[in-house]
């Protein structure tokens, strides 16, 4: 099984070398999202896979935030954010800026996580709604696709801080794999 290792040893970025180290080519929008926690969650699993930025829409808090640095555990300090009133302003500013929008929603044309494979030469935005409402519908209509994560229990539906976790890890699972096969850098390495 091996020792636990200690935070010494977790090889972990100073708040400015993570600034300066090259970003997943992701950004996160949070559309109405109201739990700080929530929130918070999404900088830390950020953090954790070095995305380039969270974008806070609509009534979502900002930081600096007690409530969200509980759960960000000062990933609110390295991720870099941005704050929309409004989600339609956001996805208009990623589109000029060229990213691709992809809504994470139960659709009628919605495709399986685990069927998108992520294209090496694009920038993503993923679009993460409200947790009692979901993605506002005009968003959803404004998105190049939407992804919705299988499920097989009785709900249909996990928390936003929970899919967050598991669109960034299946999507940098994959392009990794893909760098991989095409003899890129991985993100595994990205220093």
């Amino acid at each position: 099984m091996g020792r636990k290792l200690q935070n010494s040893e977790l090889n972990r970025l100073s708040i400015e070398e993570f600034k300066l180290s090259p970003k997943l080519p992701v950004i996160v929008v949070l559309d109405n999202v109201r739990s700080q926690h929530n929130i918070g969650a999404a900088f830390r699993t950020g953090d954790a896979f070095r995305i380039e930025s969270i974008f806070l829409c609509g009534i979502s808090s900002i930081p600096p935030n007690a409530e969200i640095h509980k759960s960000a555990l000062g990933a609110e300090d390295s991720v870099e954010w941005k704050y929309f009133a409004n989600t339609v302003d956001a996805v208009t500013f990623l589109r000029q800026e060229r990213y691709e929008i992809i809504t994470i929603e139960q659709t009628e044309n919605s495709i399986m996580l685990n069927s998108f494979l992520p294209n090496k030469n694009i920038k993503y935005a993923f679009v993460f709604g409200n947790e009692v409402h979901g993605v506002l519908q005009s968003i959803v209509d404004a998105s190049d696709l939407c992804i919705e994560i299988p499920q097989a229990g009785t709900k249909h539906s996990l928390n936003v801080s929970v899919s967050v976790g598991v669109v960034l890890w299946e999507f940098y699972k994959n392009l990794n794999s893909i760098l991989k096969s095409s003899n890129k850098p991985s993100t595994n390495n990205l220093k």
